[in-house]
């Protein structure tokens, strides 16, 4: 792109706005001085259009990344960043003052990998674009692994190869070829980043400058900023539809989407046939009151176990969050016919979703209680998780949502909690995972830049909001979305919903032992509840039977496969005990196995020859000498 510079840019485009050769990556600015390769969607292009028309700008296409050049050039790097609302990921090389600027959004939606080879700086949209570049020679971060184990995941703080970074949300990297000659390597760069939003400082002022209101003006509120994020996101020269659980979240966004829509939304759904994990009927009854064009894919157990082989190949780092089996089937049903689907993630991180958030309020009461008095409740609801007490559970008639209450992962969690000394005991207890006691290797401390935000909730929010949303949740909806050549949006984590939701009062996330009230409420004006009240189910899958069953020669081939790794970062007895554990019925272990399975399998496909196939379904690129 430019040789003399040493810089080049490659892009596989995803068209979903100007499909014409105007909307074309990498691109260039009309002056000539700014080059950009850019992964996302600016949804506020049309009215920052009109205003830079209003300027005197002219323009050659219909794209927002056209917009975005505009507007860099017009307003300069940071205001422009400013001003756009959206998810992106993007390289934009300035020609006059030869600075390479790597930015990410606001949410961390769109990732952005960076590495160096001592002769080549790299970034890009996928990992395996990096693993592909000659010169790269990847080598496990043994302390993202041990935290991977631990979490299920790889914080945004880390990547599985050593001395690859991923860009934080909201923040820019600025280097020149000066700079990268001086680095000793990619990750001593990083002092060159800047964060042009915070999630800290955001998070610290709106919980100072809480919002007063009715019940009734806070929904409304809500309402408007909520329903000009998913119109922003409802512009595309694509087809376009939505997930559907038929939870609070997803109905919320369609409702959204059939109020501002002239044609019936099209929706998508999975069905499994195991009682307990199908949430279809819920979503069915949700899209025939608004109504929708639902599509609802029916899925046996085999066709959902069949895509197990596929996952390490689809996520670039290891992963083990069990939905993403589900979240990658309803994806691929999706494009089958449409391009762009909106989705309700974000809802629980923002309003108070998980059962996390409403148990925080009733067990800091609890730690008013005399300690023996907490020490004999864990007691109980420890040994309502133990066989054979937990056989007669199941053997009683309960529903779905119950069982889900009482299942002894859940009841094991609570009497974890219960033990808690203090309200910061409680907080680290309440975001710590059970895999944790299956890691031999010494967790790397977490770095959080935690504002004072004086109650327990704010602290659980932003703990999720840093870690687990952009290492997790999008990190799941992402790769699935994308490995189907399916762009997902979100439109409750559009900034200014996020920041409306940390001005608001906590009674207005959680009320009467329930998350979400301020959704509930909104939702309410156009759903009945008896169509959506009912616990959170979550998009599960039956992973622990299947361990147990047609699973079982997989995974026990993959714990070998962990015994023989001898990197010591597992506790390999421990590993053993807790696949015998479950194997033999003794207890439900699943959660726990999991991100074993999945770490081992992942190797496993990171070291077979021939691996990896970069993709290129994004952008990437290089800056040498």
């Amino acid at each position: 792109m430019s040789r003399e510079a040493g810089v080049a840019f490659g892009h596989r485009r995803l068209a979903i706005v100007d499909l014409s050769e105007a909307g074309r990556q990498p691109m260039q600015s009309a002056s000539g001085r700014y080059v950009i390769t850019f992964n996302g969607e600016i949804y506020n292009f049309r009215d920052l259009r009109r205003e830079l028309e209003g300027a005197g700008n002219c323009f050659r296409g219909t794209s927002d990344t056209e917009i975005m050049l505009c507007a860099i050039e017009t307003w300069g790097l940071d205001a422009a960043l400013a001003r756009f609302a959206g998810m992106f990921a993007f390289g934009l090389w300035d020609l006059k003052t030869r600075v390479l600027h790597l930015a990410r959004d606001r949410m961390g939606k769109k990732p952005l990998y960076v590495a160096s080879t001592g002769e080549a700086l790299i970034f890009a949209s996928e990992l395996k674009a990096i693993e592909c570049f000659p010169g790269f020679s990847p080598e496990l971060d043994l302390d993202a692994a041990a935290t991977m184990l631990a979490k299920g995941w790889v914080p945004d703080n880390r990547c599985i190869w050593r001395d690859v970074f991923k860009l934080l949300p909201g923040s820019v990297l600025s280097v020149t070829a000066a700079d990268f000659a001086n680095a000793r390597n990619g990750a001593s760069l990083t002092h060159h980043i800047r964060r042009w939003w915070s999630l800290t400082e955001v998070a610290a002022k709106e919980r100072r400058e809480q919002i007063a209101g009715s019940d009734e003006e806070l929904t409304t509120e809500l309402e408007n900023l909520l329903g000009l994020a998913v119109r922003q996101r409802m512009v595309a020269d694509v087809p376009l539809g939505a997930f559907l659980s038929g939870g609070i979240d997803s109905s919320t966004i369609v409702a959204l989407m059939q109020a501002q829509s002239s044609q019936p939304v099209r929706t998508f759904t999975i069905a499994f046939g195991e009682g307990g994990f199908d949430e279809a009927p819920h979503a069915a009854a949700v899209a025939r009151h608004l109504g929708t064009d639902h599509t609802e894919l029916h899925l046996s157990p085999a066709a959902a176990r069949d895509v197990i082989p596929e996952l390490p190949r689809i996520w670039d780092e290891p992963f083990a969050d069990e939905s993403q089996i589900p979240t990658l089937l309803v994806s691929r049903l999706a494009r089958q016919h449409v391009t762009v689907a909106l989705s309700g993630d974000g809802g629980d991180e923002c309003f108070a979703g998980y059962s996390r958030h409403f148990l925080a309020a009733r067990l800091r009461k609890q730690q008013q209680l005399p300690s023996p008095l907490r020490r004999m409740l864990a007691a109980g609801a420890g040994l309502l998780a133990q066989n054979p007490l937990h056989d007669l559970i199941d053997s009683l008639p309960l529903s779905a949502s119950v069982r889900h209450t009482l299942r002894s992962d859940r009841l094991t969690r609570l009497a974890n909690l219960l033990e808690a000394a203090n309200e910061d005991d409680l907080l680290q207890r309440l975001m710590a995972s059970s895999t944790e006691n299956l890691v031999r290797r010494q967790l790397p401390p977490s770095i959080s830049s935690a504002p004072q935000l004086g109650d327990l909730l704010s602290r659980l929010l932003f703990d999720d909001m840093t870690g687990y949303m952009p290492g997790d949740i999008l990190v799941k909806l992402d790769r699935a979305s994308m490995a189907n050549s399916l762009e997902g949006r979100c439109p409750i984590l559009d900034h200014r919903v996020v920041e409306f939701s940390w001005r608001l009062p906590t009674n207005a996330k959680v009320r009467n032992g329930k998350g979400k009230w301020i959704l509930r409420q909104l939702l309410g004006r156009y759903v009945p509840r008896r169509l959506t009240d009912r616990p959170k189910q979550g998009f599960d899958v039956p992973i622990g039977a299947w361990l147990k069953g047609p699973l079982r020669e997989w995974a026990s081939d993959l714990v070998a496969g962990a015994r023989r790794s001898g990197d010591g970062i597992l506790d390999l007895a421990k590993v053993d005990a807790c696949w015998r554990d479950h194997i033999d019925g003794r207890q439900d272990r699943a959660r726990d196995l999991w991100p074993v399975l999945m770490f081992q399998a992942w190797r496993d496909e990171a070291m077979r020859p021939g691996a990896p196939e970069a993709s290129l379904s994004r952008d990437y690129a290089l800056l040498g000498d």
